[in-house]
């Protein structure tokens, strides 16, 4: 998860994509546009979740826009781990 963040925070698109399960990965994902835009302030992790080679942790991003007031991204997302790696697959928005 906190990698994930990181990779959003710095704009790196491949490395979200290659952490995204196969069946919920977008195509494309141009997170430097988002960048042009704004920037991420921080991560809280709310609560971690295992379930055997599922999980789901829950986490409030803060993200900041170059106009406009600063926001907060909540979600309890769900994991899947295949062959020692960690995918997400979804979330819930709070």
């Amino acid at each position: 998860m906190r990698s994930r963040y990181s990779a959003y925070a710095l704009g790196l698109s491949d490395y979200v994509l290659s952490t995204w399960h196969i069946s919920t990965r977008p195509k494309h994902l141009d997170l430097q546009q988002e960048l042009a835009q704004g920037k991420w302030l921080g991560v809280n992790v709310k609560g971690h979740w295992p379930q055997g080679s599922k999980a789901e942790v829950e986490f409030v991003a803060r993200y900041k826009p170059n106009n406009g007031p600063a926001s907060r991204l909540h979600e309890r997302s769900r994991f899947v781990q295949e062959n020692g790696h960690w995918y997400y697959v979804d979330g819930d928005l709070f």
